[in-house]
Formats: structure tokens, sequence, C-alpha cells
């Protein structure tokens, strides 16, 4: 639609004023987003709790959920999410969550696909409650949180060797030490077991935005083979990024084979580098992770233990298969939606 001449040239100020117009407008729309789905996963959970309790107390069967969603549906037909599978899911979602204050204060600030993947992707509520509150806290659409729950992040996390609680003061040395996993899952890069250093470096670099995801929130990009001079010499720093939570440089070496001590002795050689040379006074010391192909834990705990800087080791996988238990329990979205068939 062409703009009439008469508003070409807007006053001045205008342009300002519209620009903030738009983010109050864009911003009072994701908190009627928000305010939606709140309601609608408060819903869920009190028709499921209705429905278990009836069925316990008055003996209803199952058959009752699919009279229930027949009613629901003719006297709601402008509503979604009444089909039977949905109740069902409703009923498993309150069965799964038996405190209404967190449902109200935690859950009710995810989506209710999400909700989804917690209930068949996870048996135990401690991990439920564990995914929930990353997914909230680092904003997890429902795909990155089933790639989260199937490469089994809550058991990799903190998990690599490392000699920060020596090296650096707490709390950083906490927060350091769950900034880093073991194993690292890099199936993705689509490389076999004998991919050499190289090539797995610029399979990364190639697919640095799903490599981002698997470090983990705070991590960003700086480069590959970053080039550091000392004492007239060349050296190359695999890979190098920055954490915005640690507020420091982070250097990754890749191993294409078995840790070896004298690798934690070049990784503390370039940290060295990176203080002196590319670290901003007000940053935290450089850390560093060393990706192996495979390690002996006692070896790397040796080897750090008299090291001076902050170092982790941690194993890679290039070919990972999914875990049986979770290959076949969680349907896809197109799988879901066809079968509920009325989600908002």
């Amino acid at each position: 639609m062409p703009i009439p001449a008469s508003l070409i040239d807007p006053p001045t100020g205008y342009t300002d004023w519209l620009a903030d117009l738009k983010a109050r407008i864009h911003t009072a729309q994701q908190r009627a987003a928000l305010a939606v789905n709140r309601e609608l996963v408060l819903l869920y959970w009190q028709i499921g709790r209705d429905i278990l309790n009836r069925q316990a107390e008055q003996g209803w069967g199952a058959k009752v959920i699919e009279r229930l969603s027949h009613d629901l549906r003719n006297a709601f037909p402008e509503m979604k999410g009444f089909s039977p599978r949905n109740l069902k899911y409703m009923r498993a979602f309150a069965e799964a969550w038996l405190d209404s204050e967190f449902v109200q204060g935690v859950l009710a600030q995810l989506p209710w696909y999400h909700q989804l993947a917690l209930l068949d992707k996870l048996d135990t509520e401690d991990a439920r409650r564990w995914y929930a509150a990353k997914a909230i806290e680092h904003n997890w659409s429902r795909n990155v949180l089933v790639i989260q729950i199937e490469t089994r992040l809550r058991e990799r996390t903190g998990a690599a060797v490392t000699n920060f609680a020596k090296q650096l003061p707490r709390p950083h040395s906490d927060l350091a030490r769950e900034s880093l996993k073991d194993p690292y899952r890099l199936d993705f890069l689509g490389l076999g077991e004998d991919a050499e250093e190289r090539s797995i470096e610029s399979a990364i670099d190639r697919h640095i935005t799903r490599f981002l995801i698997e470090l983990g929130a705070g991590f960003a990009y700086v480069g590959r083979q970053v080039h550091v001079e000392v004492g007239g010499d060349d050296f190359f720093i695999d890979l190098l990024f920055y954490h915005l939570k640690l507020r420091c440089y982070v250097v990754v070496e890749l191993k294409a084979g078995a840790f070896k001590p004298e690798h934690a002795g070049q990784l503390s050689f370039y940290l060295s580098a990176v203080d002196a040379q590319i670290k901003h006074p007000d940053d935290n010391p450089t850390i560093g992770l060393l990706l192996c192909k495979s390690q002996n834990r006692v070896v790397a705990e040796y080897a750090l233990r008299d090291s001076n800087k902050p170092i982790g080791v941690a194993e890679y996988q290039l070919l990972a298969a999914l875990p049986a238990e979770l290959q076949t329990s969680l349907p896809s979205i197109e799988q879901i939606e066809r079968e509920l068939g009325d989600l908002p």
C-alpha cells in the first residue's frame, strides 16, 4: 500500500515515538499470550484433578473420558483441546503434579506441549522439576527441551573433571563447574568415529548454532584457530568462546584421541596467552576445556591437581545412539497435533 504524499515526511520525534509504541505493543502481545497460556495450563490441571478425584471417589471407569470429550466439544465447539487423548494427558498431568502452588508458580510458565514432553520423557518428579526450571530459565522451545532430555543433559551437567574448586573462588567456581558437562554429544556434526581434529573443528564451525546449544546457555562464539603470538612464535587456539555469565573467555581444545597429561600443559599455555593478550582487565580468569575422544578420569584428575590454571576435561561423542527407553516414548509434534486434532 503506497504512503500518501502527506505522510512521507513525519514530524520531528515521530520515528522514535513509533518505535517505542511498537515495542510496547509487542510486549503487551507477549504478556497476553503468557496469560492465556497460564490460564490454559491451570484449567487443564484442574480438569485432570477433577477426573482423578471422581474416578477415585465414585468409581468412574475410563469410558467417562470419551463421554466427557463428546459433551465438552458439543458445549464449547469454539474451544480446542478436549479430545480424549488430551483429556488423558490432563489426568496424567494432575497425577504427576500434586503441588498446586508449583503448578501455578512454575509450570504455568511453560506451554502445554512442553508439559507433554516432561510427562512422556521423564519418570521422576525431580527430573521433571529440573528440566522445567531449565526450560524456563533458558527459554527453550519444545524441540530444544526434548533434545536436552534425550541427550541426558541433567546427568551430564557438571560432570567434567575440573580443578575449578581449587583455582577459582566460590561461587564463581560452582557456576563454572555447572557450565561444563561430560560427555559432549557431537553426533549432529555428521562425522565418523575416526574424524581428525581439523575435521571436527570445521564441522563445529559449520554447525556453530547447534554446538552453542550443546555447550549451554551463556557461551558466545569468538572464533576458530585464533592467532596468538608469543615470543615471536605463532600459535593457534582451536576454538575460543566468551561466557556471558562467567564473564570470562573459554578456550576449547580438541584432541582426537585419549587424554594425555601433556594436553593440560598445552592448554595452560593458551590460557596464559589469552589472559595476557585478549582478556580485558575486568574479565575473570580465562578457563579451558579439553575435549577428548576418551579419558581416564583418574589420570585427568592427577594432571589437573597441580595446574595453576582453571581447566576442565571432558569426552566428546561423535556417534550417540538414543537410549532405548527414549526412542519411542514421545511422539512428534505433528503426531500429537494429528491425534489431538483440536489443540490451539
